[in-house]
């Protein structure tokens, strides 16, 4: 139920709060009513042929024994994909996108327990325990279960910008964005309890500093850690280092501002602590595949202010 549940809530807000006009639906090769693994009906399931000309189509999880779909469905998915659809594999809904041939030798990802499975039934692709999603912008895939919404998030954020997504987030009560990946939870010895609290504040405090020099020096003195102490503590807590955090904060500055605010790239540049604009677009292009020019020009939400 819950993976079922995830694209519908998470697109469905985008409509609620008006940011598109979004509407989803649940389709399957056995239509009318279903019984889900909780032991619950739900009836109103379109047959295959409602899917077709849907932007995107989700395959929200699979079967626990991961059987192959049935060739109705790899023939749904296959024709959709060469017709422009976005194919979404979350959790174990991997396993019929790469059933399909949609993956190939690309990356994607899965829920940690079923890597060996999906390594053996298809041994050209490349699999990345270290990551929450990954999108090749046709194909989409997640890791296991919670990891959906971020993956869902993501494709909000792709194609509505940054400030619709935190908008659904907050409205969902959720995270806008996670940093690591599933690596995390894979059984294996726990490491120390970190100090949540300590780790939390100075998360705080460096959202409210980021057009600081923010080394990792004074971020453990703000948590009143040795160094060495706090970038463990840190990855324990977060799944990445602290440089890797503070970049992608600025990151995420740098597009709310570019969405919301009329700045030059100059002051953004210096208001997330790039230091330079040269610098900023080098991290810009690097992490979102474009220049801070073009994400304004399309995902823009204030008018300019020159005539």
């Amino acid at each position: 139920m819950f993976h079922l549940s995830v694209p519908q809530m998470v697109f469905d807000e985008v409509s609620r709060l008006r940011l598109g006009r979004w509407e989803t639906f649940l389709f399957s090769d056995h239509p009318g009513c279903i019984r889900t693994a909780e032991g619950y009906g739900i009836d109103g399931i379109h047959d295959l042929d409602a899917a077709r000309g849907a932007d995107v189509l989700v395959m929200p999880s699979w079967f626990s024994d991961r059987r192959p779909p049935s060739e109705a469905v790899c023939q749904l998915l296959k024709s959709e994909h060469a017709a422009g659809a976005v194919i979404v594999g979350l959790c174990l809904g991997a396993f019929p996108v790469a059933d399909a041939g949609l993956i190939g030798e690309r990356s994607a990802v899965t829920h940690w327990y079923a890597f060996d499975q999906l390594a053996q039934r298809h041994p050209v692709i490349d699999l990345d325990e270290s990551v929450l999603y990954i999108d090749h912008g046709d194909v989409l895939t997640s890791a296991g279960t919670a990891s959906g919404l971020d993956a869902c998030l993501h494709f909000v954020r792709s194609r509505l910008g940054a400030s619709a997504a935190n908008a659904v987030a907050r409205s969902l009560v959720i995270a806008p964005h996670r940093e690591g990946g599933q690596a995390q939870y894979i059984e294996r010895p726990l490491p120390p309890q970190p100090n949540d609290d300590s780790i939390s504040r100075v998360m705080d405090w460096v959202t409210q500093h980021l057009s600081e020099p923010l080394n990792i020096e004074k971020m453990a003195n703000a948590a009143h850690m040795s160094t060495r102490t706090f970038v463990r503590n840190f990855r324990a807590a977060t799944g990445t280092t602290p440089a890797v955090w503070v970049r992608e904060r600025r990151l995420d500055e740098a597009r709310r501002m570019l969405e919301v605010t009329d700045e030059s790239v100059d002051k953004i540049a210096a208001e997330c602590g790039f230091g330079s604009p040269v610098t900023l677009r080098q991290h810009f292009a690097a992490a979102f595949k474009t220049s801070p020019t073009l994400y304004r020009r399309h995902f823009r939400s204030v008018p300019s202010s020159s005539a």
